[in-house]
């Protein structure tokens, strides 16, 4: 192994943003070496819920936003991709649900919210009755409507694991990392000592992105983090449901989405608006008190005296935007050899991953043969989250 390695792009952070790009990369006959400190996915990419946003949850007021227009084509693009026809050849990964749902729990606002939003969004959206609802809503109780979404809920941990297969020895990992420079320019990075020279350096490891650039002695682009209070619910009487429960304002007011335990256990997993301001103010007891209550509230037929509880603290590493707003699109900045960016949301890899492409074929970056890293370190995966605080 030489003690210099050379390749077209550095990518730093393998999350589902880093190891998509670096797929698409080598796909398109670039050399790459994606570096990793921790675990594969093992950062923001496993505290996500899995779905594929098309841009429902952002149309709630009957108007389609800058975020549902930039996201409306994801669901396509990975549906592709997992069928094995698409950019990735994503086949084998698990997907939980064909579908997500708005589901109202029958006042007259959330009732309101529901038609609007069926109305605004890209795709067909029909109303689910009976038989076709969630398992967790087929209940005689159940007196509110629900709208079937376009968009597609996959098993996170399986993602990471095929996208880890296609970086096909790429993937390096390193504690230590510094600045490669010539004069005052940026040609790579020393990671643990190795000098690794490449074309571009892209920095994609979501809140690590802040530690990186303050190493390179760069201050743009400021990132912010948007806080969230998620809970965990593990238990026997769980039943699958992939959906968001609508109020009456611009936001979910809860969003569950359901994933496979080790023990075979279904595992909730719950956020919305009861994660965000009130949800990150609170401290884990009262957390999961909130969130029990509201489920009692709309969900009453669900026993939930035998289920387990854990909470997250999630931290979203996004572009700083004023007043902490979520941002629209990914999001990449190019600084000569740097580029540094943040997907912003789980869908929009493949938009982070165009970005990058678009920047490359304008500074005429042009495939170079693949190093062998066979001889070094590679980092492990990620142990999902939920296994993690309930195992």
């Amino acid at each position: 192994m030489p003690s210099v390695i050379s390749t077209d792009v550095l990518i730093v952070g393998a999350g589902v943003a880093g190891l998509w790009l670096n797929a698409r990369l080598r796909g398109q006959g670039y050399s790459t070496v994606l570096v990793e400190n921790a675990s594969l996915g093992g950062g923001q990419s496993l505290k996500s819920q899995g779905i594929i946003h098309g841009g429902a949850k952002y149309a709630l007021h009957g108007a389609l936003s800058g975020a549902s227009e930039a996201i409306a084509d994801m669901p396509r693009r990975w549906r592709e991709a997992l069928a094995g026809t698409g950019e990735l050849h994503l086949s084998g990964v698990r997907v939980l649900s064909q579908a997500h749902y708005l589901w109202s729990p029958g006042t007259l606002a959330g009732n309101l919210t529901s038609f609007f939003a069926s109305k605004a969004v890209r795709g067909r959206v029909d109303q689910v009755k009976g038989a076709d609802l969630p398992p967790a809503l087929q209940n005689p109780k159940f007196k509110g409507k629900v709208y079937r979404l376009a968009e597609l809920v996959i098993d996170v941990p399986s993602l990471i694991q095929r996208l880890a297969e296609l970086a096909d020895g790429s993937l390096l990992a390193g504690q230590d990392l510094e600045p490669l420079l010539e004069g005052n320019e940026l040609v790579g990075m020393r990671v643990d000592g190795r000098d690794i020279v490449a074309q571009r350096v892209v920095l994609c490891a979501g809140a690590g992105n802040a530690d990186l650039l303050n190493k390179l002695g760069v201050a743009q682009p400021a990132m912010q983090r948007r806080p969230l209070h998620m809970v965990f619910a593990k238990g026997a009487s769980l039943k699958p449901l992939y959906a968001h429960c609508l109020g009456g304002g611009p936001k979910p007011r809860l969003t569950v989405t359901t994933h496979p335990a080790a023990n075979g256990q279904w595992v909730w997993y719950v956020g919305g608006d009861v994660a965000e301001a009130d949800g990150v103010a609170r401290d884990p007891a009262q957390q999961i008190a909130a969130v029990k209550k509201e489920l009692g509230t709309l969900l009453p037929w669900i026993d939930l005296t035998e289920v387990e509880w854990a909470t997250l603290r999630v931290d979203r590493a996004e572009p700083a935007q004023s007043g902490l707003v979520r941002p629209d699109n990914a999001f990449l900045s190019v600084q000569n050899r740097l580029m540094v960016g943040w997907p912003t949301k789980l869908a929009l890899a493949p938009d982070f991953s165009d970005r990058v492409l678009a920047a490359l074929s304008l500074d005429e970056i042009h495939p170079t043969p693949q190093p062998s890293l066979s001889d070094l370190p590679k980092p492990p995966l990620a142990v999902p989250i939920w296994d993690q605080l309930l195992p």
